[in-house]
């Protein structure tokens, strides 16, 4: 295998018995992608699919008025460039979002006069951009800068949209009979649910409110009492003969039933006695016989049900749905002749496979109308409203089949089409979906009938912790729901002003109030339960936080209300969910991990790789199978050997097939795993030796790896897995190279690379620089810090690393120290868990630590004044003060210990009476000291370090102070420096660029030089850029390519010129800070921290302990 630049560096001998089949893919890409998909900002707005922002959009607009004489249209959107970068933005405290225009059209219709399609003439048409707010930006690592601090938005596992069937397991009724219920959840919108009580009635519930029967619902979707009937049940028509009524035979409806009389053939014999099965072959025996109808006692059709109304000369003798009794069998006997009733049908039902429910339940039903129903319906969703025929309809129908209201979504439609066996297609057409996504009448009834179904003992109930029943809901699918919600109360208002933009000649702008979506918005990246402030201890613990996948937030559920089964690990989180890494304690099985190799498709649901094996030979094809499409595969090992063709060897394998662990020929293999470590998430996948250690102590060890602090140096783990690469590589704390080439300059703080030829676009220099983090605080007060590992002169790849990060050594995750241990006791001091340290270990600073703390001074406004930061504090000695500066703050570089003085403060205070003998002083001196006290920011205590940099804000309109002008003006140079810097290195690099291209190339004049001449290397090293680009070769193509280099220098200028009044313009710009306050003041101060009793250490295996003493070294055993 070929190494990389860094991975020649340090050779790593792979012990892997099994060729690597796909490789690990990148790991943030559920974050990244799926807010790719909601903003949508490099593509065109005419090529943006329908969904994120644009979906949000198309959902609410066209907004139209009350009267309808005024629509508005949503036109696109385009986003602005951010204010600040990710840096300044995390100093200053503010949101790294880029301002969203829109354009929207407004149209006025004028309805007296019609088109040639007679809809409404047009009278105006207006069309204009509308600043719609801010929407936060994802930084390249799959993280939001949220009011100055780094926050990820977890993904969330909830109930997929669609059509659930299920039972109470027997616990509802004191009987222990289970109930079957039925439950249609929307993406948004009420849900309905169908339910069985003890007695065998159905019921229906809209959004969890007081039972209703479900013969309601049918009702109120306009079907009567027969043709509820004619839905639910079979007929079975029965004959008035000579002497007794006769039925027809069936042959299906017989088998299995127990005769209730004796059945007797034509000539006489008795073919099935009284209490006797009717099994297959007494059926073969009547249909032998050549009997078509059975003669049946009176006793037969009593308490059957009737299918339908039995009508005597136009006078309705029995109504459908009453079950006979003997009055109604002696009333049909005693008709005349020629009124007699030949024939009419009953319900077929009986004990085993067909019971009678619905008939039942209508017969419980006291309304007999639609109109009724509906009223019924609207008493129990508005309780103590007065109900109107026309509000209850109107109800009714905006909760299940209004696409305002209430929507199935793509997914809703595609799970419930598919638990029902209907067909579902597909598609992106706005219009289609937008029709799909509400209920129908049928679906309704479709769900009834298999709700029955399943009560009758055919069909089989959900299991709602599948996979293929969970969804995840990621960053961009909810950011676009939490922006439709600010845009639906946008829509509200607009429609009161719409009606009178014509005669107030309003535009868009006056129209639209950007601010709920803005506030919407900022509510979810601020305060949403699924907005977490990320954890930043290590590489590690970034990537786990990014892939952590919750079912908790939002309309998930709640920890009190979960039970054991939505905690459990499920066969289908195979290859998709982790099922070590998880919390211990209250939210168990609730958080959890993506597995290494797992990804989301298009419906939101889980797929894992797998390698198709076709006749028992494995082929490279890799497939990507959801749980849903898992069902039915037969799934061999990663393990499993193959011989030289990559076929099968052995003829039983060990396969999973619907969830259970079996064996099975080769030839019955449909797929195969392609690696082992894809049923594990990143953080297991770390664990050398998984497959020996104990479940729950692998647990604490994926847990704990996350824990780990970043040491002084990072120590490579002598053994790995190979994930290490992976995690360092995609977690962004390294330098990676975007392009290849030779490092021509590098330094503490950058890198400057020359891009290979190949690698470079037309007519530019092809220089590519990389500015390293330089100590800097991360979220948990560890110290991010970049350090290169390339010299000059090297030959890079694209995808080199180049510099290392935090906790990782040449491009591998390095999260602790290889130390040498022993398993011993030693006089108590390892009791229970305990760990006795070297002091060598602390010499060496093996474990030392680097913490970098914040410290913040705000200056306010107060009602007496205002505070001032000044060196002039009231009863302080010269030594307190001697690290601060004149302007009162502290230096960089000051070593500095508890207590002492990093920003001098003074807040005014209220007069007080003074004492003659002070009078006397303040009329000598003038003394106003003892005005003010002193609120200093200072030190905290149990904490010592150095001053490694001071930021000071001042609030637009306020003079700043020297150290505030020092410091801009370090900045301006600063940047200054590198620009120039920058631009050198382009200049050199188009200088080499050129005197390549023109060495032995005639030359047609320019600089000086006369036609014909032929350019040497040597002679143009004399030369300065300027001469060297107003050459004139010859040859066109070089001409042309010197023409393009030029233009780019030109460009890189002007673009270096923008570059720094934009700076300038920021750094000399006030700071946009808080009502009331003056100046912001923050010091960073870098800590020190070696390792002492009480700290905690852990293995990778799960065996943490903690440091009981330290030893001298001359005290160590051995």
């Amino acid at each position: 295998m070929a190494y990389s630049y860094t991975e020649k560096k340090r050779i790593r001998k792979s012990f892997a018995e099994l060729p690597t089949v796909m490789d690990i893919p990148y790991l943030l890409s559920i974050q990244v992608d799926s807010y790719e998909q909601f903003l949508q900002e490099h593509k065109k707005p005419k090529a943006r699919e329908n969904t994120g922002l644009q979906a949000a959009y198309s959902s609410i607009f066209p907004i139209e008025s009350h009267s309808g004489n005024a629509e508005l249209q949503f036109v696109e959107y385009y986003l602005g460039e951010p204010e600040f970068d990710e840096r300044e933005c995390i100093l200053r405290g503010s949101t790294f979002a880029a301002p969203m225009r829109v354009k929207i059209r407004l149209i006025i219709k004028d309805k007296d006069h019609k088109d040639k399609n007679s809809k409404a003439a047009i009278k105006d048409i207006r069309e204009q951009s509308v600043y719609m707010g801010e929407i936060p930006l994802m930084t390249d690592n799959g993280t939001f800068i949220i009011n100055g601090t780094e926050r990820v938005i977890v993904s969330q596992l909830h109930r997929s949209p669609g059509v659930f069937f299920d039972h109470d397991k027997g616990k509802s009724h004191s009987s222990g009979k289970v109930l079957y219920n039925a439950r249609i959840i929307p993406y948004r919108g009420s849900w309905l649910d169908f339910e069985f009580d003890a007695k065998d009635l159905v019921f229906a519930r809209i959004d969890r409110r007081r039972k209703l029967l479900a013969s309601i619902i049918l009702r109120a979707l306009g079907l009567t009492t027969g043709e509820i009937l004619d839905l639910f049940f079979d007929k079975v028509a029965v004959y008035k003969g000579e002497e007794q009524f006769e039925i027809d035979i069936v042959a299906d409806r017989l088998r299995g039933e127990m005769a209730q009389f004796d059945i007797v053939a034509p000539n006489g014999d008795v073919i099935v006695e009284q209490g006797k099965r009717i099994n297959a072959r007494r059926i073969r025996q009547i249909e032998e016989a050549g009997m078509t109808k059975i003669a049946v006692p009176d006793e037969y059709l009593y308490e059957r049900i009737l299918a339908e109304d039995i009508i005597v000369n136009d006078e309705v003798v029995a109504h459908a749905n009453t079950p006979i009794d003997h009055e109604l069998l002696v009333k049909l006997n005693s008709f005349e002749a020629s009124d007699s009733i030949k024939e009419f049908s009953i319900l077929f039902t009986n004990d085993i496979d067909q019971g009678s429910y619905i008939a039942d339940t209508l017969r419980a039903d006291s309304t007999s109308s639609r109109e009724e129903a509906l009223i019924e319906i609207y008493k129990v969703m508005r309780p103590g409203e007065p109900p109107t025929v026309e509000t209850a309809e109107k109800l009714f129908e905006s909760m299940f089949f209004n696409a305002d209201r209430y929507d199935l979504s793509n997914v809703g439609r595609m799970k419930f089409n598919r638990r029902l066996g209907l067909d579902f297609d597909n598609t992106d057409d706005p219009d289609v979906q937008r029709e799909r996504s509400v209920l129908t009448h049928d679906d309704i009834v479709n769900v009834l009938k298999e709700l029955v179904e399943i009560r009758n003992g055919r069909g089989e109930v959900d299991d709602i912790d599948h996979l293929g029943n969970r969804r995840i809901r990621s960053v961009g699918e909810m950011a676009e729901n939490q922006f439709r919600v600010g845009l639906v109360r946008v829509e509200r208002a607009v429609k009161e002003r719409l009606s009178s933009a014509e005669s107030d000649n309003l535009s868009p702008q006056d129209l639209i109030n950007s601010k709920p979506v803005a506030a919407a918005v900022k509510e979810f990246f601020g305060s949403s339960q699924l907005s977490q402030f990320m954890d930043q201890n290590n590489p590690l613990s970034e990537v786990t936080h990014k892939r952590r996948v919750s079912a908790l937030g939002p309309g998930g559920l709640t920890r009190e209300r979960a039970g054991f089964e939505v905690r459990d690990v499920h066969d289908t989180h195979y290859g998709r969910v982790c099922p070590i890494e998880t919390p211990e304690g209250p939210n168990i099985g609730l958080i959890n991990s993506l597995a290494t190799f797992a990804k989301t498709n298009s419906f939101g649901f889980l797929e894992t790789p797998y390698r198709q094996v076709v006749d028992g030979k494995v082929t490279d094809v890799i497939e990507y199978l959801s749980a849903i499409e898992e069902v039915g595969t037969v799934i061999a090992q990663a393990d499993s050997p193959m011989n030289d063709k990559g076929e099968l060897s052995e003829e039983m394998i060990s396969v999973r097939s619907y969830g259970e662990f079996v064996r099975m020929p080769a030839d019955k293999v449909t797929h195969m795993d392609v690696s082992p470590s894809q049923v594990v998430s990143v953080a297991a996948g770390l664990i050398p030796f998984l497959e020996h250690d104990d479940a729950n102590r692998a647990l604490m060890g994926s847990n704990m790896q996350r824990q780990a602090v970043p040491t002084l140096r990072a120590d490579k783990p002598l053994v790995g897995t190979g994930m290490e690469r992976h995690v360092a590589r995609d977690s962004g704390v390294c330098v990676i190279a975007k392009r290849g080439g030779v490092i021509e300059d590098v330094d503490a703080s950058r890198i400057v690379v020359r891009v290979n030829e190949d690698e470079m676009v037309a007519g530019e220099a092809g220089i590519d620089i990389y500015n390293l983090i330089k100590y800097t605080r991360s979220n948990q007060n560890t110290c991010i810090n970049q350090r290169i590992i390339v010299n000059q002169g090297d030959e890079i790849a694209f995808g080199d690393i180049l510099a290392d990060g935090p906790s990782t050594d040449l491009g591998e995750l390095a999260l602790g120290q290889n130390i040498r241990i022993a398993f011993m006791p030693w006089n108590g001091y390892n009791f229970e868990d305990s760990i006795l340290l070297s002091e060598k270990v602390v010499k060496e600073d093996r474990f030392t630590t680097i913490h970098i703390q914040e410290l913040t001074c705000v200056a306010r406004d107060t009602k007496l004044g205002t505070e001032e930061i000044t060196a002039d504090i009231p009863n302080v000695g010269e030594a307190a003060l001697s690290s601060l500066d004149e302007a009162g703050i502290v230096y960089i570089g000051a070593e500095v210990d508890a207590g002492d003085i990093l920003v001098g403060k003074v807040t005014p205070k209220g007069e007080t009476q003074l004492t003659p003998e002070e009078k006397l002083l303040r009329a000598i001196f003038g003394e106003k000291a003892a005005d003010v006290k002193d609120t200093s920011l200072r030190v905290p205590t149990s904490s010592k370090g150095t001053v490694i940099d001071v930021q000071v804000f001042t609030r637009d309109g306020v003079e700043k102070d020297a150290r505030a002008r020092a410091i801009e003006k370090s900045q301006l140079d600063s940047y200054r420096k590198d620009l120039k810097e920058e631009l050198r290195i382009f200049e050199e690099a188009a200088r080499g660029r050129i005197g390549n291209l023109l060495d032995g190339q005639k030359v047609s004049g320019g600089s000086g030089l006369k036609a014909g001449t032929v350019m040497k290397a040597a002679d143009m090293k004399e030369m300065s850029l300027e001469t060297l680009l107003d050459i004139q070769p010859v040859e066109e193509d070089i001409a042309e390519r010197l023409t393009q280099i030029a233009e780019y220098l030109v460009d890189k200028q002007k673009d270096i010129d923008v570059k720094f009044a934009e700076k300038k313009r920021k750094l000399t710009a006030g700071d946009d800070l808080q009502h009331g306050v003056q100046k912001i003041v923050k010091v960073y101060l870098a800590v020190k921290r070696r390792i002492q009793p009480g700290d905690k250490m852990a293995g990778r295996h799960g065996n943490k302990g903690v440091v009981s003493r330290i030893m001298p070294v001359e005290d160590m055993p051995y």
